[in-house]
């Protein structure tokens, strides 16, 4: 008989997690860092009481860190697997109810991403003694129906353990996911409270470390073969460099390979850094949000080299980016479903591996001199732009590209600027000058508002041990502060160190700016008061201060009128002795001066028929761009 080690379903899971690893181009890297957790009566004394086991027994082994809210630890958790090129990630344990519930957004938003994060919901009692408990949902359709139900389509991975029994099979699932490239995403066990807190005798062999090997899937000879033929057949070639590139530290790789073949690279938003912004063959960001000179190569490619792209709507600019009557595209892709897009050539295969064999399949091949030149000139073109853009001197309050411009030119190339949600992602997917692969973070997969400050803590976490060097800049507008501000608490208590730019310009800017493109005239998008005589949301801008509620909160708060003291207080901010947890910088902005345009499109429908002149206007602007629109078959 194997021997076994008798452990509540808790205590085994915490054990389990704490020996797991994943091991790619043979280094092992531990894949749990800690586990995220609020408790409540539905996790208490199941995962909470074993977390404390863990802590006092054996420290280290898997870090509790207390959380504020359970969606904002969830985008920690995605953000430091991000950073950590999905080789390591975070647990997050909640309670039943809306501790449950409340993780939601966030798995949708890790499974969108593609990035791993393990959930641990608490549910309810699996042997109904005491049914209906406190926050179960009572559906008459079946009594194993609960709100973690709710987890099951934004989840790469789901399973419910009523039995403890099921524990190990869960977990192994879990983890064959979880470390899964083409998989990937949030993978949920949700654990009845009673479940949790029974006992079992475990074989100790689910105790024992555990190494996942995460894969580089070589390219198939026969696709990689149709490819090569698709790409030397082309006279203007171009490569979309996706988040793929990143995750599989495929950029040296690319920097190769696009340098022996002359092909120019323009980069989604989760792959931008793929190339350094200079680089001769850098067209820098494509699409709705991206650069003129990546946009007008786009419109004139033949074949289009995806590289680890799920070619979402922002990157073909809703299929208007790509004009070439006979444009062919070849995807590189660990995910078939992703390779199999625009009718394109897929070779399903890592990156770095795909790419490494077509650098030597493609010998000989160049695009030539003439288009190298071109690519170059039209990058610099739009580098003066951005240039512009920085430093235009807009009074009285800065544009938004202003103070975009004086956190590229006070980081350094090794710093990280993150954002999500609003007018920030576009400027700085077109105006960011990246310069390391892994210094630019922008959630856009799920653009998700309140990502911001939750994913800075758990880039800086992830970063922390191995880079301290780096610094985490989180850029925020007023809007997203105020839907989730509450983990620079957590950033206090640990005392780790990010700097928030917090862009005040009173409003959903971004809506509004959207708002007045299908002429609905920023309704609803500003911060203002009820004008009591006419009953609209046009009255005096409301008196909200967001540095005092950051202040409040135990951030150390500095105030910026104008661009160059932004410029003072971010030198302020990355100088060590300033804080030892967030600091935070408050400055206001001009929300109607844009940043320069990209000579693109996104498809959002304006209404068809309007009595109101402005709706009617952009109908028919709308109408003239659809007709660019292109089924790629």
């Amino acid at each position: 008989m194997s021997e076994t080690e008798r452990l509540t379903v808790g205590q085994a899971t915490v054990r389990f997690l704490a020996q797991q690893y994943a091991e790619r181009d043979g280094t092992e890297h531990k894949f749990f860092d800690g586990c995220f957790g609020i408790f409540g009566h539905g996790n208490v004394a199941g995962i909470g009481q074993a977390l404390l086991e863990a802590e006092v027994d054996d420290p280290g082994a898997l870090t509790y860190w207390q959380a504020r809210n359970e969606q904002g630890m969830v985008h920690a958790s995605v953000a430091f697997a991000r950073m950590r090129n999905r080789l390591a990630t975070m647990a997050c344990t909640a309670s039943i109810g809306p501790g449950s519930t409340n993780m939601v957004t966030g798995a949708a938003l890790a499974t969108i991403n593609r990035l791993p994060v393990l959930l641990l919901p608490g549910d309810v009692f699996a042997t109904r003694v005491a049914n209906p408990v406190l926050q179960e949902l009572e559906d008459s359709a079946g009594y194993d129906i609960s709100v973690n139900d709710a987890l099951r389509p934004v989840s790469a991975f789901f399973d419910r353990v009523w039995r403890a029994e099921q524990l190990p099979s869960a977990l192994m699932g879990a983890m064959r996911v979880l470390t899964d490239p083409a998989q990937t995403g949030a993978a949920t066990i949700a654990l009845p409270q009673d479940v949790q807190a029974e006992a079992y005798d475990w074989p100790v062999e689910l105790f024992r470390r555990r190494v996942w090997h995460v894969p580089r899937p070589v390219p198939e000879p026969a696709a990689l073969d149709r490819a090569v033929e698709a790409i030397r057949g082309a006279e203007r070639p171009m490569i979309v460099a996706g988040g793929g590139v990143i995750y599989s530290e495929a950029t040296a790789a690319l920097r190769e390979f696009c340098e022996a073949r002359g092909i120019p690279v323009g980069e989604t938003q989760a792959g931008k850094g793929s190339l350094p912004y200079d680089h001769p063959l850098a067209l820098g960001a494509v699409g709705a949000t991206g650069t003129t000179a990546a946009n007008r190569i786009a419109r004139d490619a033949d074949v289009v080299v995806g590289i680890g792209t799920r070619y979402s709507d922002f990157t073909t600019a809703s299929r208007t980016a790509f004009q070439h009557p006979d444009v062919r595209f070849v995807n590189i892709n660990v995910a078939g479903f992703d390779g199999a897009k625009h009718a394109g050539i897929p070779v399903v295969a890592d990156a770095r591996a795909a790419l490494a064999a077509l650098t030597e399949a493609l010998a000989g091949y160049d695009t030539g001199a003439e288009y190298r030149e071109e690519a170059r000139a039209l990058a610099a073109e739009w580098d003066d732009l951005v240039e512009a853009a920085y430093h235009r001197g807009h009074v009285p309050l800065p544009a938004q590209s202003e103070v975009i411009g004086a956190v590229n030119e006070t980081c350094q190339p090794h710093d990280v600027v993150l954002c999500a949600a609003g007018s920030m992602p576009g400027d700085l997917h077109k105006l960011w000058r990246s310069r390391d692969p892994k210094g630019y973070h922008v959630e856009y997969g799920y653009s998700c508002m309140g990502y911001e400050i939750a994913g800075g803590l758990g880039v800086k976490l992830a970063v922390s041990g191995q880079e301290p060097e780096r610094d985490v800049v989180v850029m925020v507008g007023d809007g997203s502060y105020l839907m989730m501000a509450q983990e620079l608490v957590t950033a206090v208590q640990e005392g780790v160190k990010i700097i928030v730019v917090l862009v005040q310009n009173h409003g959903f800017q971004s809506i509004g700016g959207l708002s007045e493109q299908v002429g609905a005239q920023r309704f609803g998008t500003s911060y203002r008061y009820r004008d009591p005589e006419t009953g609209a949301l046009d009255g005096e801008t409301l008196p909200v201060d967001l540095a005092a509620n950051a202040a409040s909160l135990g951030a150390h708060v500095l105030r910026a009128d104008g661009v160059d003291e932004l410029r003072s207080a971010l030198r302020a901010a990355k100088d060590a002795t300033q804080a030892n947890g967030p600091v935070l910088i408050h400055v206001d902005t001009d929300p109607m001066v844009p940043a320069p345009g990209s000579e693109s499109w996104w498809d959002v429908p304006v209404a068809e028929t309007a009595e109101l002149e402005t709706t009617r206007d952009a109908r028919k602007v709308y109408e003239a761009h659809k007709a660019f629109q292109r089924p790629y078959l």
